[in-house]
């Protein structure tokens, strides 16, 4: 699978480790940065993950920063995109298999680096179930982009 990831400042760490983990697992990872701990703001980051997936360029993405959340509150922004801030393997899986999430958001200061690890391989091992009810929320979400 094609893999975005990205970190603001407070997730260069985590997004290195992460992106070990991931490339470990088989996938093509593409780091969007950031490159270092010097201050940088996380929309920026947040907003070449999901427009990588958006585009098709990669599959799914992970996006990290220190709580997760405003990195995910700015990537559903994009268009097409349902990223989900995950700090356990239930919520990552679940996201996937019921809500179609092509990202997922972790926070550097939230988790440690084993369990993020953890978290997001089971992300992306994690496949939409089709069903029926899940297609019509999603039906839903995708109408809610376009008002």
């Amino acid at each position: 699978m094609r893999v975005a990831i990205a970190a603001d400042h407070a997730g260069y760490e985590l997004k290195e480790y992460l992106a070990r983990v991931i490339a470990t697992a088989g996938h093509a990872v593409t780091d969007l940065g950031t490159h270092s701990t010097e201050p940088v703001d996380y929309p920026d980051y947040a907003a070449a993950v999901a427009k990588a997936v958006a585009s098709g360029k990669a599959e799914r993405g992970v996006i990290v920063c220190g709580s997760g959340a405003g990195a995910a509150i700015a990537a559903n922004k994009i268009k097409g995109i349902r990223c989900a801030q995950a700090h356990d393997t239930y919520t990552a899986r679940q996201a996937v298999e019921h809500d179609d999430a092509n990202v997922i958001a972790i926070g550097s200061r939230v988790i440690g680096s084993h369990l993020a690890g953890e978290v997001t391989l089971v992300y992306l091992a994690a496949r939409f179930s089709g069903d029926e009810r899940h297609r019509r929320r999603l039906a839903k979400i995708s109408a809610l982009e376009e008002r």
